[in-house]
């Protein structure tokens, strides 16, 4: 009969289980104002991207099998993408920990004690001794029945709190890729300066040569050869300071790939780098490509669900336990049906008076889901103007780029005519010094253009969340 009550009582708690509700408010995303289009115009490839597509290896698409390989090792080897692996881990093991609490939770006891009551104990027999042992064995089971989907909502939060940390998980590999390629494309631009500066060194030689033997003819004033001298100086100079902009690239690399900056180096190339074709889908589909709006969302998911946590607090929390063993004062064969002991029933705690603290734990729940969603507007409204930055960057570097490989030509001719009139003794040497630093001016901007260009195709592949799938 009182096996018959307790299965009852398991049949009636479940129901009520069953019936739970939650007390977490409706799940709604903050709004923020998307355009259908970008604002910037430029021949860009269409494309419809998700956020389970996949996000790599973008960097591929600028052809160079050094940046590949450097990726890699980045991979395997940044101690800042390995540290957010290790949050990650820690994320998901948290929510793991909060899964737990949707199952009974399984305790075995055991004991073996030898007591001594008092003589004068209340109501102790007469024939009770004051000495004896109690061996007890058993297992007992713990099941919170989740009325108010306080588990439940945990469970949610945790859940959403980790998927958040995965996208921050990706947002760090995202962000190291791209500070990796930005470097590379940056090394490969001063690559290209140096060698410039060190062929202008070259013909600065032939100049300054020419200079000195037509001052040591009586052709030409002392005057020609100090300006050559000073074209010359200049342009080796400007070789020194690139190469120290290149060796700080170099170790920048270096650290992000995991390596000694000691003993790490990159061989100098000096081959054209392809600005790619990026495809940039709709400004909707933003929002389901970058992993940080990604996390953002989340956490408004996490922090909503948190309200009903603490909602739960102003209600009972009833717990189902169940205990059975066996127990005797003897230790020998006391694993026996006579020295069973059984006992199951709920227990309902509740909160009669705690001076506000339930209520200020709310507010606080509902002010977290406040800063979250504020927060995720401001990650979503940045988004959007990191890829229009980068889009204008990219499409005005390209005009001006036209404009410069123009002047850089005219420059050069512009040299071309002034060396051949020094040479016909039909000019003096401060024309063809002129023209000299205005050509290599010109041509180093157009290497910077080129650059520029480059770095911000990095970041507007960064902006707009990595790689992309043509199908």
């Amino acid at each position: 009969m009182r096996v018959l009550n307790a299965t009852k009582l398991l049949i009636v708690v479940s129901a009520l289980s069953i019936g739970a509700c939650s007390l977490a408010p409706a799940l709604k995303i903050p709004e923020v104002p998307v355009a259908q289009n970008y604002k910037e115009t430029a021949p860009w490839m269409p494309a419809r991207p998700a956020d389970e597509l996949s996000r790599g290896p973008w960097w591929e698409l600028f052809g160079d099998s050094q940046l590949n390989d450097l990726e890699q090792r980045l991979t395997t080897n940044n101690p800042d993408l390995a540290a957010a692996i290790a949050r990650n881990k820690q994320a998901q093991a948290y929510s793991d920990q909060l899964r737990s609490g949707l199952f009974p939770t399984l305790t075995g006891t055991g004991s073996a004690q030898r007591n001594r009551q008092s003589d004068r104990r209340p109501l102790r027999g007469t024939t009770s001794d004051s000495e004896y042992s109690v061996y007890t064995i058993g297992v007992q089971a713990d099941y919170e029945l989740d009325l108010w989907q306080r588990v439940g909502n945990q469970v949610a939060a945790g859940k959403a709190s980790a998927e958040a940390a995965q996208a921050d998980l990706e947002s760090v590999r995202l962000s190291l890729q791209a500070q990796l390629t930005e470097n590379y494309v940056i090394l490969r631009g001063l690559d290209k300066q140096i060698q410039l500066l060190k062929d202008t060194v070259t013909a600065n030689q032939k100049s300054l040569d020419l200079t000195k033997a037509r001052h040591d003819g009586g052709i030409v004033p002392g005057l020609d050869v100090a300006r050559a001298q000073t074209q010359h100086d200049s342009a080796q100079s400007q070789v020194e300071q690139a190469s120290a902009q290149r060796a700080l690239s170099e170790h920048a690399i270096a650290v992000l790939v995991g390596a000694s900056v000691s003993e790490f180096s990159i061989p100098v190339a000096v081959a054209e780098m392809p600005v790619p074709e990026i495809p940039l889908g709709v400004p909707s589909s933003l929002l389901q490509r970058r992993p940080d709006i990604a996390a953002a969302q989340r956490r408004v998911a996490a922090d909503n669900a948190s309200i009903g946590v603490a909602r739960a607090a102003f209600f009972p929390s009833l717990t189902l336990s169940g205990l059975i063993g066996f127990q005797s004062t003897t230790p020998g064969n006391w694993i026996a049906a006579p020295n069973t002991f059984w006992s199951i029933g709920p227990s309902l705690l509740v909160n009669l008076f705690d001076a506000g603290k339930r209520k200020s734990q709310v507010k606080q729940a509902e002010a977290a889901l406040d800063e979250s969603g504020a927060k995720y507007r401001s990650v979503v409204l940045t988004a959007f103007q990191q890829v229009e930055d980068n889009l204008a960057l990219l499409n005005h570097y390209r005009l001006a780029a036209e404009s410069q490989e123009s002047a850089s030509a005219a420059a050069q001719k512009s040299l071309d005519f002034a060396i051949s009139r020094y040479r016909a003794g039909a000019a003096s040497y401060l024309e063809v010094a002129t023209s000299q630093a205005l050509a290599l001016q010109t041509q180093r901007d157009l290497l910077d253009l080129n650059t520029r260009q480059l770095r911000a195709s990095v970041q507007l592949i960064r902006a707009l969340g990595g790689g992309w799938s043509e199908s």
